[in-house]
């Protein structure tokens, strides 16, 4: 009598799934827009290909488009990443109204420093592809005027005039992007070190962060 667990006859045991094909049941959308993400941030807009994706995740060409109806719908999910991390939370300030100078200016300057979500090696990303679209340059140029308008609103809040203002707001900015730009490392230890400085040369004369210590310029006055 054959036992019942027997294969029938003709019949193979089935195979377990291999890699490839437990691949293309689990990938979603989100994972080839976080694959390609890091390929444009790595090595910009032009390597971002459906080939070179596909190999990466070891499945067919078939499987992008479960999700995406060509490489033009990654790019715009790729857009639209940049635009929910790197630019809704300044919208969101712009909506802001009573603002204290000095705390405004802080929750700017934090959306870039903690990077939670902000990232600036998308901001490069999409800024560098930007020079290959004039309807990306402006969408990008947009988001710079709105960064600086809100730095502006920041130092107008502490009391300094209009043009003033806005001249601290562009070397805020200019040497916040110029550090991405650059991709300049330091040790924190010597990065809070030189917290004060930073502090009296962007903030300037009318405003002292809460709790530090006396700005250099006034130590050095009280020397005299």
């Amino acid at each position: 009598m054959k036992s019942d667990s027997a294969p029938a006859k003709g019949k193979r045991p089935a195979k377990a799934a291999g890699p490839g094909k437990t691949a293309r049941q689990t990938l979603s959308r989100e994972a080839w827009i976080a694959a390609a993400r890091k390929v444009l941030e790595k090595h910009g807009i032009g390597e971002v290909k459906i080939d070179r994706l596909a190999k990466q995740f070891k499945v067919t060409r078939g499987s992008f488009y479960f999700h995406f109806t060509s490489l033009a719908d990654l790019r715009d999910g790729l857009l639209q990443e940049w635009r929910d991390i790197n630019c809704e939370p300044f919208w969101a300030m712009r909506e802001m109204q009573n603002i204290d100078g000095l705390q405004f200016f802080t929750d700017i300057v934090h959306v870039w420093v903690d990077e939670a979500p902000f990232s600036p090696l998308l901001d490069l990303a999409v800024r560098d592809w930007s020079r290959t679209s004039k309807k990306l340059a402006q969408e990008v140029k947009d988001i710079d005027d709105l960064r600086i308008e809100l730095l502006t609103r920041s130092f107008r809040a502490m009391g300094y005039p209009e043009d003033e203002s806005l001249v601290r707001a562009r070397i805020t900015y200019f040497h916040q992007i110029g550090q991405y730009a650059l991709s300049f490392k330091e040790d924190p230890a010597v990065r809070r070190s030189y917290q004060p400085l930073f502090g009296e040369v962007l903030l300037g004369p009318l405003v002292q962060e809460p709790g530090s210590a006396p700005r250099p310029a006034e130590i050095r006055r009280g020397r005299r």
